[in-house]
Order: structure tokens, then sequence, then C-alpha cells
């Protein structure tokens, strides 16, 4: 029988929670790297024991750690995160500029086929890659150059690139999302790079469909339809047919539009996941309950998942990266929250259950399913 291990990233360390197939009883490991801002844990694709984890402290800066055996033990690799030449600058809220700063490793995305390559999204946006396991990086400098990076802002957390996806199709496709300057594209392995925000509305920018400076929370793919992308936006959720090519609402009847996470189930690539949150002054479910949307229409028509979820006096966030989907049949759904909960739904999110309570504020949630 398959085994599930879901990686969780919090603000105070990481932890590794590991089920078999039937996803009831929870071994819980950690916390691994105590005390440390866990940003991001992922797993390789074509090794389950090879595991990529972006550690921070504001004492000690930023580092990256790899495990070699699931998770049991963990050693740092190169953490020289150099960006490449000079790109100018790019804009303070009040419109002077500022210079591009490297703070963080956001989100780690380790190759579909490769365990030794890895890419990785920092703040200030930009994205980087290693070819050795993370022993060493080098910047794509074809984004942070492209002539609208003078334009990007910072959101609320920072100018941040957040979201990676790797085309399965088409290994030099890439996507990725930066808050707040929209997501882009590039289709030659990372040399050229073109904004990809056409169809997006922002009010709160003086053109509220320029070509960049959207706040874009979050984007997904299933890897059967790699050119059918989910969008949460800082408001709206939106959809693409054509690569992100175009862009349309898909909002429906949900509660509210803000959000952080989307994710898309594992054998239904029409079937869609979210996590509203009332407004983006105020991070929390709507009248206090704790509901997951499904929609099996790829958008429009929605349904609250609520059985085994708080419907009451809950008031946690949902992060961006704090969603993941097994590939397990049903599939399994998990998220936590920033009250230190996991959740899980062995059954595509019909009924939901805390594996763990009181960790630390959740960043992060990624899945790996076992042989």
């Amino acid at each position: 029988m398959s085994k599930v291990r879901v990686l969780v990233g919090t603000k105070k360390g990481a932890f590794l929670l590991t089920s078999d197939g039937k996803r009831k009883e929870w071994e819980v490991a950690g916390p691994h790297f105590g005390g440390w801002e866990m940003y991001h844990l992922k797993g390789s694709p074509a090794d389950p024991n090879r595991l990529y984890a972006s550690q921070s402290s504001g004492w000690f800066g930023q580092l990256i750690q790899r495990s070699n055996d699931g998770g049991k033990t963990w050693e740092p690799v190169g953490n020289k995160f150099a960006y490449e030449g000079e790109v100018g600058t790019h804009q303070h809220y009040d419109g002077t500029p500022r210079p591009w700063e490297f703070k963080r490793v956001w989100h780690l995305e380790p190759s579909l086929t490769d365990p030794d390559t890895v890419y990785a999204g920092v703040e200030d946006a930009a994205i980087f890659r290693s070819i050795d396991g993370g022993q060493t990086w080098q910047e794509l400098p074809g984004l942070r150059g492209h002539d609208s990076g003078s334009r990007w802002q910072p959101g609320a957390g920072g100018m941040c690139l957040h979201t990676i996806l790797l085309d399965p199709s088409d290994a030099a496709r890439i996507f990725v999302a930066i808050s707040a300057a929209g997501a882009f594209r590039t289709d030659d392995g990372g040399q050229t790079w073109w904004p990809i925000n056409r169809g997006l509305r922002s009010e709160f920018m003086p053109d509220q469909t320029a070509e960049v400076g959207h706040c874009v929370h979050r984007i997904a793919m299933h890897r059967s339809r790699p050119n059918v992308l989910f969008m949460q936006k800082h408001w709206d959720v939106m959809r693409s047919d054509d690569a992100g090519d175009t862009w349309r609402e898909v909002s429906g009847n949900l509660p509210t539009d803000f959000g952080f996470v989307i994710d898309v189930h594992a054998h239904e690539p029409e079937t869609i996941y979210v996590v509203p949150i009332k407004s983006d002054s105020e991070h929390y479910p709507p009248e206090g309950k704790l509901r997951v949307y499904r929609s099996r229409t790829g958008g429009q028509e929605w349904e609250a998942l609520t059985k085994g979820l708080p419907q009451s006096d809950c008031y946690v966030n949902v992060l961006r990266d704090a969603m993941a989907i097994d590939s397990l049949d049903s599939c399994g759904v998990y998220f936590g929250t920033t009250g230190g909960q996991v959740y899980a739904s062995s059954d595509a999110g019909d009924t939901w259950a805390p594996i763990v309570r009181d960790l630390p504020a959740v960043v992060s949630v990624e899945v790996q399913t076992l042989p």
C-alpha cells in the first residue's frame, strides 16, 4: 500500500507527517530546525528521498537544507544567491527607485525528472536554478531584466516570486507568479520572459488593466493540461485556457473572491479548490467559518466543504503555499493554517479532520505519494 508524507513548513520549524494509504493515523516527526522560519519544503518527483527546504532567520539569514533520506537527516547546501548583472531598480510604493535586494527564498520547485535540479523563487523577485542538488545557484536573469522590472512593487508580504510551475510536456516552459507584478512565462528555459496578465483587472492600480503590477497570490495547473491555468489573485479567481495569454474570471458564487491558495484535483482537471478569506484587510474566513470551496466545473459554480472544519469563531488564515493534493484514489487534500492546524481530507474534500493542532503558524504544505 502506498504511503503519504506531508511536508509542513512553519514559523518555528518543519514537521513531517506520515501515514499509510488510508490516511487515518498519522506519525508526526519534528520540529526539524526548531525556532527557524521554514518558508517552504518540497520533495523531488524524481526521487522520493530527496527533499529541499528553505530556512530563514533574521539573525543568520537564508539557508537551503537538503535531505537524501526522506527527512531523517539534513545538510546545508550552497546558499550563494547572487543577482547577475545590474538591471536598474524597481519602485518603492511612492514611485521612487529602490535597489534590488536579496532577502529570502520563498519557494523551491524541484525538476520533474532530475533530483539534482531545483528552482528557487526569491525576494526581491527573481528565479534561480541549481543543477547540482543545491550546492550552487545561478540566476535566470532574463526575468528580472524584463523591461517592466522597474515597475514591480512589493505586496504586503514583500516583492516575492512565490509560485513556479514546470510544464510536464515541455521542459523549456516555466510559469512564475510575483507579488505584486503578476504572472510571467518563458518558453526557452528562462532566457526570455513575458508578462501573461491580459484579462486581469486590479482596482488599486492607476491603470487597472496594466501589463504588470497585479498582485497574483497563486497559480495552479493539472499535469495533464498544462495550457489550463487557475489563479487566485488579490481579488478574483481566474482561469486561462491558453497558457496564460488571456484570463477570465471564474469567482462565480464564492462568498468572497479574496484568498491565497488554489489547487487542482489530482485526477479531475476541472475540479479546483480555494479557501476564501474575508478581505485584504481582514485575513480570516468570512463569518468566522472555515470553509474550503470546490468547483467541479473549472469555476463559476462552487460548493462549500465544511464537514469536520470549525464553523464558528474561527479566525485563522491559509497562506499561499499552504495547500497540497496527493495522487491517491480518492485523492487527499491538505491545508495548514496560521493557527497551527493541518487539516486533511482523504475523500477529495467531502470530510475533514485535523492531523495535528497547535503547531506554530503554518507557512507551507506539500505532499508526496510514496511507494
